[in-house]
Parts: structure tokens; C-alpha cells; sequence
């Protein structure tokens, strides 16, 4: 199906803003947005970037029912634009649609807005080394009405903001084990509102205590590690690389999927397993070589420098040398263009 997007422009076209601007503060000059109404989308466009109007009745604001996505464009070595594995991120984002009782999107819409919207903005991308446009696609409960339902109304959007360096250090996390995330059966696998909500207390007393992040740790026994913050969470030990498998609780991570398929083809053995912290303890206390990391679309790789386990402080591995700025510098390398795509990773704007 062929999907027509119309397209206003901004008259006068903005300054793009210096590398110092804080992450996710900065909008390009456009915006993508659709409405769904009486069980079909309606007049898909491209307008400039601008506030929205919403009645204190909007069922988002009260029920929860918004969902989004995390996704990067980058520009190539030779100069084109390349949005990483935008198949990978709708698949995602149209499960935790389906979670949260809301409308599909069609696929062919998905991409021709994302490549429409990116196309028009994509001198906001930053020229720095480490610089992408980061690409939030979102939905949200439109309907007016006060009661507990599903809507009936939607409005689906893309916005973009230049992203550079997430983390400028190694992180010191604490491992978690009085708030949970998520619980099995519940929203873990989806991207929505309400975990990111319900996380940012336990987040904030750590941040109390002096560290940036926390690890999370499954509901019924709070020993087994699921992520690290808004991460994917990865430990290097004894040349295996170790990730918690993917379950309810857990998000399908595009960098941690991307990352283990880069790994199994440099020679790195790979395990999804259940990890419980008191391992990562013991090889800790034993003296080995651990490194520690978060994997996500923002920060890519955030190294792990200390982790803080029941109060007692541990160092991770973060030299220049570690595996895991290798494996990022792969997963860079074929966003650039600078190594063979043998996934069919990059959508390339033609």
C-alpha cells in the first residue's frame, strides 16, 4: 500500500544548536503525525515542530496507554543517512502496542514516515564522532473521556533531537533488591510509560546515595540481574559474554540483539542465561577480570566501573583493552559504513 504523506514545511528554517545541548532537549524542525479515529489512520503528515493541544480529559493522561520507541539515524562515512534496524524497532514497538490494547501500525506507514521525516531533518544529525539523530516514535490515548478503557482515539508521532555522548564516565550502579522493575506477567518486555515511571524512585534514592544507576533484580527472590537502569545488562567473565535471556520482564533490546551477533561472529562465546548477582560477586571477590556494561539504542555501550552489592563496593574492568569497546566500535563501524552490513542492519535513504 502506497502511503501519502503530506509535508509542511518550516518557513524558517532554525540554527541547529551546539554539541552541549543536554540529551533529548533539542528538537529538529519537524514532526510526523497520524490520527486514528473510528478504527483506521487518518491524514499521515509531516508538519513543523510544534506543541500539542490536549483536553485535561485525554485518556493518556490518566490510564497510562502510551508507548514508545528509541531508535538512531546516522550519517554514513560516505555521506548518506542511515537509520539502524528500523525493521527490529517496529516489531518492538508493535508488541508493546499490542500490550497495552493499542492499535497497530501498519509497517509500510512506519518506515515511509520514519524515512520522509529523517530525510527532511537530516542536517540536524551531527557531524562529532560519536553524534546520530536520536528518533523517538511514540503513541499515545487521544480520546476525551474520563474512564477506565481502552480508547477509542490515537495519535501516533515521530519526533527527532541530535544525541552525542550519553555517558561521558564508567558508571557506579547498586544492585537492587527491595523495588522491582517489573514482574512476570506484567509490562517488563514493553516500552511504556508506566515502567519508566514506576522506576524513577528507586533510581532516585541511588542517585541519593551517589550512584548513577541501579541493577535490577527479578520480584520473587531479588537475586536474579535483569538491566541496569533503562539497559540491557552485560557481563564479560572467563572470555564468555553473559546476558540475562529475554523474558517478560526483560526488554527485546535492539543494541543487546545486535551485540550478540557481533560477538558470536568475532569468536566471543555468548550466553543468555539467569545470572544471579552472588556470581558476579564470587568472581568478583576471586580476583577475576569482570567487565560490567549496560547495552541500549542511547548509550550504546555505558562500561560498569563499580557495582555496589549489599553495601560492599566492587571495581569492574574498564581499561582501553576491554571487550567491550570493541564490540561497540564493530557495531559503530557498520553504522558508518566502515564494515560489511552482512545483517541488513542499515536502511541507507536513497
Amino acid at each position: 500500500m502506497d502511503y501519502t504523506i503530506s509535508i509542511t514545511r518550516q518557513e524558517e528554517r532554525k540554527v541547529k544548536e551546539s554539541s552541549l545541548a543536554p540529551f533529548g532537549t533539542q528538537p529538529t524542525e519537524h514532526m510526523f503525525i497520524c490520527e486514528y479515529k473510528k478504527g483506521q489512520w487518518h491524514d499521515p503528515r509531516i508538519v513543523p515542530f510544534s506543541d500539542l493541544v490536549l483536553s485535561p480529559f485525554t485518556l493518556c493522561l490518566h490510564y497510562g496507554q502510551t508507548v514508545f520507541e528509541g531508535m538512531k539515524a546516522f550519517t554514513m562515512e560516505d555521506g548518506r543517512v542511515n537509520i539502524f534496524r528500523p525493521l527490529k524497532h517496529y516489531e518492538r514497538f508493535s508488541r508493546s502496542l499490542e500490550r497495552l490494547c493499542m492499535p497497530a501500525v501498519p509497517q509500510g506507514l512506519f518506515i515511509e514516515a520514519l524515512h520522509q521525516l529523517i530525510q527532511l531533518d537530516a542536517g540536524w544529525i551531527p557531524n562529532d564522532e560519536e553524534g546520530s539523530l536520536y528518533i523517538r516514535p511514540f503513541m499515545i490515548a487521544s480520546e476525551e473521556r474520563i474512564g477506565v478503557k481502552a480508547a477509542d482515539e490515537y495519535l501516533f508521532m515521530i519526533v527527532c533531537s541530535p544525541a552525542y555522548q550519553y555517558y561521558s564516565k564508567p558508571l557506579k550502579v547498586k544492585v537492587e533488591t527491595e523495588f522491582v522493575r517489573a514482574a512476570e506477567g506484567g509490562t517488563g518486555y514493553a516500552k511504556c510509560g508506566g515502567n519508566y515511571g514506576a522506576a524513577l524512585y528507586p533510581t532516585q534514592l541511588a542517585r541519593n546515595e551517589g550512584y548513577d544507576q541501579v541493577i535490577w533484580t527479578d520480584a520473587k527472590t531479588h537475586e536474579f540481574i535483569e538491566e541496569s537502569g533503562t539497559m540491557n545488562l552485560m557481563f564479560f567473565i572467563d572470555n564468555v559474554l553473559f546476558t540475562p535471556p529475554l523474558s517478560g520482564t526483560i526488554l527485546d533490546g535492539v543494541t543487546r540483539d545486535s551485540m550478540l551477533k557481533l560477538a558470536k561472529e568475532m569468536g566471543i562465546s555468548t550466553a543468555e542465561m539467569a545470572i544471579s548477582y552472588k556470581e558476579i560477586q564470587v568472581a568478583l571477590e576471586a580476583g577475576k577480570r569482570v567487565e560490567a556494561f549496560g547495552a541500549g539504542t542511547a548509550a550504546v555501550v555505558a562500561p560498569i566501573e563499580t557495582i555496589a552489592i549489599n553495601g560492599t563496593h566492587y571495581q569492574c574492568y574498564v581499561g582501553q583493552d576491554a571487550m567491550m569497546y570493541r564490540l561497540k566500535q564493530a557495531l559503530c563501524d557498520i553504522r558508518k559504513g566502515l564494515r560489511p552490513d552482512t545483517h541488513n542492519w542499515n536502511y541507507i535513504l536513497q
